[in-house]
């Protein structure tokens, strides 16, 4: 599976920070929005902060109404946009935040910049890719697969959820790589032939099949290498550990992942591409950050 799904790495990189992505000449509409959803992008490092310090807390409190969590991720989402854009703004961001959420936000940057860095030779298409955007499966039904895997193959599930998030955005999108990869977890049919059992399609089977792909590979004793034969990326392996370790301090940071939206950038701009697309149409959305 060596650098199979790099075309969808790279392009989520969007949804972190306004770098080019690959794609397709693809179709949808186009029609312009300030943010994500209505959601107002940060415009600087003091409201970045802010933003960040209060999502990131409610996100963890089980206090937190269950129909306030999708609203939250989308400001999640569109701060850390933000702080993809703008780079210079990361130690004054830090500093500002209370101390617990330092570290989280500092490993959610450095999972940004590892993407962007993935994508950062991709030449933006003139076209928008030709994917269909649908939506996940529910949070509560996706954290059983991953335990389900995790008891099979012994694999951490966060690392699980976050090469879900990486290669599709928790299955949002349906396309293959450019490489002939498919599926939500992003096999070659090679790879899927020798590990995978069922529908390469489907999150429960995908997700079950890459357990066992990383097992083979040395994992959980060796996650690195695990994930470097899954595909050959040093930015790939760090950008995936570093999701995954925000998911093990607190298992309810996933819900907040599970609400982040695709993003996808041409030569006119950035696009938000809601569930839907193509037949909904695509969103272009301004620079985060101004």
């Amino acid at each position: 599976m060596r650098g199979a799904a790099r075309l969808l790495a790279s392009a989520l990189a969007v949804a972190l920070a306004a770098v080019a992505c690959s794609g397709g000449g693809g179709g949808g509409s186009t029609k312009p929005v300030r943010g994500s959803a209505g959601v107002a992008v940060p415009r600087n490092a003091a409201g970045t902060a802010a933003s960040l310090a209060r999502v990131e807390r409610a996100l963890r409190a089980p206090t937190t109404p269950d129909g306030h969590i999708n609203r939250l991720a989308r400001e999640q989402q569109a701060a850390y946009r933000a702080l993809g854009a703008h780079p210079g703004w990361l130690e004054d961001v830090v500093r500002r935040l209370p101390a617990g959420v330092r570290p989280i936000v500092t490993a959610n940057e450095r999972a940004g910049r590892e993407l962007q860095a993935l994508g950062r030779d991709a030449t933006p298409p003139r076209h928008l890719p030709d994917w269909r955007i649908v939506s996940p499966q529910p949070a509560a039904v996706l954290r059983v697969y991953y335990g389900e895997a995790e008891a099979a193959s012994g694999i951490p599930w966060a690392y699980l959820a976050a090469i879900h998030l990486v290669e599709t955005r928790l299955g949002r999108i349906h396309a293959p790589s450019s490489a002939g990869a498919r599926g939500p977890m992003q096999f070659l049919p090679a790879t899927w032939a020798r590990y995978g059992q069922g529908d390469v399609n489907d999150d429960h089977d995908a997700i079950l099949a890459a357990g066992r792909v990383l097992q083979a590979n040395g994992g959980p004793g060796d996650m690195d290498r695990a994930l470097l034969r899954y595909n050959d990326s040093d930015h790939y392996v760090a950008a995936v550990d570093s999701y995954a370790r925000v998911m093990l301090s607190d298992e309810r940071a996933f819900l907040g992942y599970h609400g982040w939206q695709v993003y996808s950038s041409t030569r006119d701009g950035t696009f938000l591409l809601p569930d839907g697309y193509p037949d909904t149409a695509a969103r272009k959305v301004d620079r985060p950050g101004g």
